[in-house]
């Protein structure tokens, strides 16, 4: 087993071995069809990236996502950390680049060379540190042409289903800004150590893209049906944004 202290940048204990879980690798891709989120969020970015063009996906899983656009003619490199993630991914036969990398680094793949970029299913809050979820949007913008195009999906910090304990707790860590705000710690499904999953406001989503540079086009509120929703209903947010000309 690996170290604490040899971990990835960006990466804790919980989501290495989340990562590394056998078991949900297993079942991720019956997971991913089971939900209306994965089917609202592959929507979604067929409308943001409308004409075929060179696709990245940061943090791709199975490879869902480059799979379903790369039938479509694009041309898509898919990037994760999990070897078990790429493992399965290249056996779906997707004309796809497999590239393990950390999003906190991708200094192997070259700035404007993608027309398109996505990090779905909260990819970013899995990110450990502001400073690095940071560097993992900064990475994106660096990856795009000019005019390139980056969906980003992330969780609402308080969504109701999270409980009404949890929700009135991150409220209050939100209004006195406490370095813990949006990190919610949840028991391991996998056998492995309690994983932290950053969970934003809309505003820090927002601020996080426009630090970087981005141009904010179009933001879609879904609940956790996929469907449009409001208020403490919202599950999290599709953003669309754009690198400028």
């Amino acid at each position: 087993m690996i170290p604490d202290w040899q971990l990835p940048q960006g990466v804790d204990r919980g989501l290495w071995d989340y990562l590394h879980a056998a078991d949900m690798v297993a079942g991720y891709d019956e997971q991913m069809r089971a939900s209306p989120l994965a089917g609202a969020d592959v929507a979604f970015c067929e409308r943001a990236f409308p004409t075929p063009g060179r696709l990245v996906d940061l943090g791709c899983g199975t490879g869902r996502l480059c799979a379903h656009f790369a039938g479509k003619g694009y041309d898509c490199v898919g990037v994760d950390l999990s070897d078990e993630m790429l493992a399965r991914a290249r056996e779906s036969g997707a004309r796809v680049e497999w590239v393990k990398a950390n999003l906190v680094d991708l200094a192997e793949l070259p700035a404007a060379s993608f027309d398109y970029a996505a990090c779905l299913f909260s990819t970013l809050g899995m990110v450990r540190g502001a400073e690095n979820r940071a560097k993992v949007v900064a990475n994106a913008f660096r990856l795009l042409k000019p005019g390139g195009r980056f969906v980003l999906h992330a969780h609402n910090r308080f969504f109701h289903r999270l409980g009404r304990t949890r929700v009135l707790a991150q409220r209050w860590k939100t209004l006195v800004g406490s370095t813990s705000a949006g990190d919610i710690t949840m028991s391991q499904a996998y056998g492995g150590a309690p994983l932290t999953l950053h969970h934003f406001t809309q505003r820090e989503v927002l601020g996080l893209l426009e630090a970087a540079g981005f141009a904010v086009r179009d933001v879609f509120a879904t609940g956790d049906d996929g469907r449009p929703a409001t208020s403490t209903r919202v599950y999290g947010w599709l953003v669309l944004s754009e690198r400028p000309r």
